[in-house]
């Protein structure tokens, strides 16, 4: 159980240090092609922040634990909305201002269809590849029609060999910290009499959100707290599509039919939650980011009791 602790623990690090370079490298690199801002943050980000619950996913469809896998991709879900926006609206109140409906509302639909082929017990590599194309009509849409705020100010590019050691470093050190997490979690979910789908909600879902967490809560610090939801929905459009579509390509095991009843409809409701406040509130003040915070504590609570 020891062993099985420390190989969570090193897989954490790992994941947190591997993202965290992953995505300055690769938006250092984006910056010295010439690639604008808005395609930067939408693809080169969204993909690398959610480069941390791929690994851990794939990595555990493929050794055959696709409890862990989905549990993950919904539990990641779940710590955006109540972890990320609580905490990062404690730190700084987080003003709505109506840009990311959209974007909300496509989470809200992906959430849907995801909870369909769990309910459904339907997966094949066919279905993976669906999932990848409408990420990939999303990001063309998203393009095509930006919000005001996507373009942010220029920042002086970074030395590209620097940018190219960073990328490196956050690959390897993101393929390393996944396999430690994923063995670690098998291990303890065997000694604790859990499922594995519990440990995928729990202990790596937290884990490998990490990434996102320390981005919003960092903007807020800024004084940028707005970015915090963009990064939230977009991690959120990115897990369900990006990390489910290939998860389900390489390892086309059925979604695991424990998610269907509870953890789903949470990720259902958390996007719905969202898309009600950007449609009617004006901020997220600390007093809804400290309820977001109670729910994500009793929602983990209720898992592992």
């Amino acid at each position: 159980m020891t062993t099985a602790a420390l190989l969570v623990l090193a897989g954490l690090i790992g994941l947190g240090f591997g993202g965290e370079w992953l995505v300055r490298g690769s938006v250092g690199i984006a910056q010295r092609m010439g690639i604008s801002n808005l395609v930067t943050g939408l693809v080169i980000v969204g993909a690398a922040t959610s480069m941390p619950e791929m690994v851990a996913s794939i990595q555990a469809a493929m050794i055959g634990s696709p409890g862990i896998a989905w549990g993950n991709i919904a539990g990641s879900n779940i710590s955006n909305t109540l972890l990320i926006l609580g905490a990062a609206a404690l730190v700084a109140p987080i003003v709505l201002t109506g840009a990311g409906r959209r974007d909300a509302v496509v989470a809200l639909a992906a959430s849907v269809l995801i909870w369909v082929l769990a309910w459904q017990g339907i997966a094949s590599p066919l279905l993976g590849l669906g999932l990848l194309v409408l990420l990939v009509i999303y990001i063309v849409w998203r393009y095509r029609h930006p919000r005001p705020d996507d373009e942010e100010e220029d920042e002086e590019p970074p030395i590209l060999w620097k940018a190219i050691l960073f990328f490196i470093l956050g690959v390897v050190t993101l393929i390393i910290g996944g396999k430690l997490l994923v063995d670690g979690a098998v291990d303890i979910a065997r000694f604790a009499g859990l499922s594995e789908t519990v440990i995928g909600l729990t202990v790596v879902a937290i884990g490998t959100s990490l990434p996102e967490l320390a981005a919003s809560v960092a903007a807020a610090l800024r004084g940028k707290s707005g970015l915090a939801l963009g990064n939230v929905v977009g991690s959120n459009i990115y897990n369900l599509l990006l990390i489910g579509g290939v998860t389900m390509t390489i390892a086309p095991f059925p979604i695991p039919p424990e998610l269907v009843d509870v953890e789903l409809p949470l990720v259902i409701g958390s996007a719905l939650m969202l898309l009600l406040l950007c449609w009617f509130a004006n901020r997220i003040n600390r007093l809804l980011g400290g309820a977001l915070l109670l729910g994500f504590a009793a929602f983990n609570v209720m898992l592992l009791t």
